[in-house]
């Protein structure tokens, strides 16, 4: 058990937005659930088969112990490309990239992070998404709450990772090989109820942001890959 002195672990996310060409917002927001199940999965962050901790392995465990915080910074130019040189993982979507981090203090960001913008990333949407298919997992967003996109990314982060917890090894190994596919998604408003009251997955966000505290996400598993349980699809 964590110890209550212990420090507050944060998982760091960087998405690059330049102002010429910024991602779509759902883009944006499945890069970044597949961030994090990307670092999940690293063998730095875990127990390597000779019993040797990886390099990240630590600060992960410290980080999941406590809660699963997560803050979604933006960069653009010189400020992308010294994110882009500290140890991480960047992961791309159709044109989103997002870089996640090794877990790190609340308060012990590195300096090429720590002035990066955290608030008012927002994104637009130019189509509306198109149904998910249904191999896949889907992370349906509260359609209640208004989010900003970098709020909503640290969403998305949570319910891939609950999702991931649920998994065996060989249903981990099978997303992980096929790339994690996933698709984010606003609930219908009737389906929400429903999603809402199931055993799926279900993200609370603690509301020391932007938001109340509350139900923010919920995890369907896909026919395919993540086979954590599923309601009908609307």
């Amino acid at each position: 058990m964590t110890s209550p002195d212990a420090p507050e672990f944060v998982l760091p996310l960087v998405v690059r937005i330049e102002k010429d060409a910024p991602p779509a917002r759902t883009d944006a927001l499945e890069t970044a659930a597949r961030a994090v199940l990307t670092l999940l999965s690293d063998e730095r962050s875990g127990t390597g088969s000779d019993g040797e901790d990886g390099p990240w392995a630590q600060a992960v465990r410290d980080w999941q112990d406590s809660r699963i915080r997560k803050v979604v910074r933006r960069a653009r130019g010189a400020e992308w490309r010294k994110a882009s040189a500290l140890p991480g993982i960047t992961v791309t979507g159709e044109r989103a990239e997002v870089r996640v981090y090794p877990p790190v203090p609340l308060d012990g960001w590195p300096k090429e992070l720590v002035k990066l913008q955290v608030s008012g990333t927002d994104l637009d949407e130019p189509e509306p998404p198109a149904e998910p298919e249904p191999g896949l997992p889907v992370l349906w967003m509260n359609p209640e709450l208004t989010m900003s996109a970098g709020k909503a990314m640290a969403q998305a982060g949570h319910g891939a990772q609950l999702a991931w917890w649920r998994l065996d090894d060989d249903a981990r190994t099978a997303w992980r090989e096929a790339g994690f596919p996933l698709a984010v998604r606003t609930a219908d408003p009737a389906y929400w109820p429903e999603l809402a009251a199931s055993d799926l997955p279900l993200v609370r966000d603690a509301g020391f942001t932007e938001i109340a505290p509350g139900l923010t996400l919920a995890v369907e598993g896909g026919e395919r890959y993540c086979p954590i349980g599923r309601l009908r699809r609307p």
